[in-house]
């Protein structure tokens, strides 16, 4: 499997204002061919950060969720701003959402959602050392901000109004990271 498959043709085959979906003809190695759908990935970077007010206190937003038709308790995240870096944009989705801006920062993985169909990436921040900074956002209400300790993650991950993986995945990754670091 060192050779990649081979892309033969791709089309689009339906769109709308956010999403297009693509047919991919592809050659495998073998000489095996299929066609495969995917989401077209627009060329925005995005990411999320995981606020910590101390090393057991992450700050959350509750946010409505349109592909799943409720609130969720959440991370702040966003899309890349043209030209920004991960650490800009991470501060400014922050301020935006939550109400805090970090004099930390620390890139902690870039994540996929489903590389099977979708393209899209996540940068993970872990953002510490906060202070009050709140900048307008593109929300269309205002966000509830929340906190909750990593040390009852478990509690957190029961509720059902946490149900996002890369969410999930993401405060595992930072109550392991500072766990170790004690």
């Amino acid at each position: 499997m060192e050779q990649k498959p081979k892309i033969l043709d791709t089309r689009v085959v339906a769109s709308s204002r956010l999403f297009g979906i693509e047919e991919l003809d592809i050659e495998f190695s073998n000489g095996e061919q299929r066609t495969y759908e995917r989401l077209r990935t627009p060329p925005i970077a995005a990411v999320m950060c995981v606020p910590m007010l101390d090393d057991d206190t992450v700050v959350m937003i509750r946010e409505y969720g349109a592909g799943v038709e409720r609130y969720e308790l959440t991370l702040p995240k966003g899309a890349f701003d043209p030209g920004e870096e991960w650490h800009d944009a991470a501060n400014r989705e922050l301020q935006e959402e939550a109400g805090y801006g970090a004099k930390k920062m620390s890139l902690l993985k870039n994540m996929t959602l489903s590389p099977g169909y979708m393209g899209h990436q996540i940068s993970v921040v872990l953002a510490q050392d906060l202070y009050p900074s709140r900048l307008p956002g593109d929300e269309p209400e205002p966000l509830e901000v929340q906190t909750w300790k990593l040390s009852e993650l478990e509690a957190l991950v029961a509720r059902d109004d946490v149900t996002e993986a890369r969410v999930i995945a993401a405060l595992y990754m930072v109550r392991d990271l500072l766990n170790r670091a004690e």
